[in-house]
């Protein structure tokens, strides 16, 4: 594949292109994101999701077994019945409804159970079995959720990345996905920085990009922090995927969109092999392709962040790659239309990943905070700093596939 079909991160191919001064995204990915990138109405703090969440599991009605209930007509010391009690209010009013009533009245929020004749004991027990001990606050959390969603009360950064959906949805999706099919194995997490800004450079394979989505899962579960992406113009440009994607904080992959969003203090993921790693034939698997011209070191060493090397084994064996129908991949204007053991041959059945087992490593940083000024313009240092992330990568790809027992275990 022609260095033509990849889009490198500096403008042009060329390092040094970059300036850092860009106040806001660059016109590309402005023009990419649409005009669904305006920011919304400000998204509560943290605390005060907490107490909204609390406020709804304390809005929860309670069991319909529970003790002294009302509805269940028990006497508290009154003397008198629900019965009883429901006559004096006039119009033949059942006890049950006038404790609705009351319950309305003192400001409680009306019976649930009553009004859609639910069995709260039994709804808790599903709960409880479906989403552990834990389930009363995670429907809470769902709800309150929701309610940001209807009200408005979240927001979308001017790359268009929502913060909120990706925790609540996307992320979530994935998860069951690394834990459950790829039994993701993580090391070296203590080397991704708690606070400030990184570059997270890892190797690109398999075929479809599931290993930028399950690297992204990785940090926030492991850190806390978001990963934001750098992709090429293909995925903005198809439909569906690119809006989900600008939403779950993939950005257009050039020099002034990456200082920014390193200024900023992100971790910003970056996989240099592009489409030629992506699509490389199975035959070439865990062989790196060219780095490019060393765009994404240059972006680190203008902003001096680290560099963080990250190694990923297992994603090569999901859609093993034996052909490329190359007439018609020149026709639909993408890089390649994979050929796989069951794609086209099995149809949507093709598109299910093998389950490999997944070993990812984060290695020790690399300091540019060190190199003297001007260093991002000087090709050969650039070029050298990009040939040892590069090294790095693979020898650690090396030693994970000696000490992986087998492709699929």
């Amino acid at each position: 594949m022609a260095d033509a079909d990849v889009i490198p991160i500096g403008s042009g191919g060329r390092p040094g292109r970059g300036s850092g001064r860009r106040t806001t995204p660059s016109a590309a990915a402005r023009a990419l994101a649409g005009p669904g990138a305006r920011p919304k109405k400000p998204r509560k703090t943290k605390a005060a999701e907490a107490e909204a969440v609390d406020q709804t599991v304390t809005e929860l009605p309670p069991p319909a077994d529970a003790e002294s209930s009302p509805a269940q007509g028990s006497n508290t010391g009154g003397g008198e019945d629900s019965t009883t009690r429901g006559s004096e209010l006039g119009g033949g009013v059942s006890g049950e409804s006038a404790t609705r009533s009351s319950t309305r009245a003192e400001g409680r929020g009306p019976d649930l159970a009553g009004l859609a004749g639910l069995d709260f004991a039994a709804l808790e027990k599903v709960v409880r079995e479906m989403f552990g001990a834990d389930g009363e606050r995670r429907i809470a959390e769902w709800f309150a959720f929701l309610r940001r969603r209807l009200s408005g009360e979240y927001e979308v950064d001017e790359f268009g990345f929502d913060s909120d959906l990706t925790d609540q949805i996307l992320l979530p999706m994935l998860r069951p996905l690394a834990e459950k099919w790829f039994r993701v194995e993580v090391r070296g997490v203590e080397n991704i920085p708690d606070t400030g800004s990184a570059l997270i450079v890892a190797n690109h394979s398999g075929t479809m990009p599931l290993d930028g989505l399950i690297t992204q899962l990785i940090v926030a579960d492991h850190t806390n922090r978001p990963l934001r992406t750098l992709a090429a113009d293909l995925v903005f440009r198809t439909p569906f995927v690119g809006e989900w994607s600008r939403k779950g904080g993939a950005t257009l992959a050039n020099n002034d969109d990456a200082e920014r969003l390193l200024r900023q203090g992100n971790l910003v993921g970056v996989w240099p092999e592009g489409f030629k790693g992506l699509g490389k034939p199975f035959s070439e698997r865990y062989k790196l392709q060219r780095f490019g011209r060393g765009g994404f070191v240059s972006a680190a060493m203008r902003t001096g962040v680290p560099i963080v090397p990250c190694s990923i084994v297992g994603a090569e064996e999901i859609y093993p790659l034996v052909g490329n129908l190359s007439s018609l991949a020149r026709l639909m204007g993408v890089p390649y239309v994979p050929v796989t053991p069951f794609f086209p041959l099995l149809g949507p059945l093709g598109l299910i990943p093998l389950p490999s087992k997944w070993l990812i490593e984060f290695g020790e940083p690399i300091r540019t905070d060190e190199f003297p000024d001007g260093a991002a313009d000087d090709p050969m240092l650039v070029f050298n700093v990009t040939d040892q992330v590069r090294e790095t990568i693979q020898q650690t790809l090396y030693t994970l596939l000696v000490q992986r027992r087998s492709v699929f275990f």
